[in-house]
């Protein structure tokens, strides 16, 4: 099991946008074989850092996702609401 953990710093004035195309993405992005789970959350204490949280089966499944056409046409979009550029952690379960 692969978990992705992807923290967007969003332009205050931005959030509405960035969470209309990434609505379209997690919609696409569920129904890709591997993906157990993919959604995105606030901070509470600051509403413009959005986390997508991902599962996915396998790194394989993951490698599909990021080279989809739909990643590759969405993910792009979302750079330009952005304050400063997305911190992604990929991580493997050891326990």
């Amino acid at each position: 099991m692969v978990k992705v953990v992807a923290k967007h710093f969003v332009k205050k004035d931005k959030i509405q946008e960035m969470l209309s195309v990434v609505k379209e993405l997690v919609a696409i992005t569920i129904k890709q074989q591997g993906c157990i789970n993919y959604e995105m959350y606030q901070d509470e204490k600051d509403k413009s850092i959005l986390t997508m949280i991902e599962e996915w089966n396998t790194r394989e499944d993951l490698t599909n996702h990021l080279n989809s056409n739909e990643f590759k046409s969405l993910a792009p979009q979302l750079e330009k609401f952005m304050d400063k550029p997305v911190e992604i952690n990929i991580y493997k379960k050891v326990i």
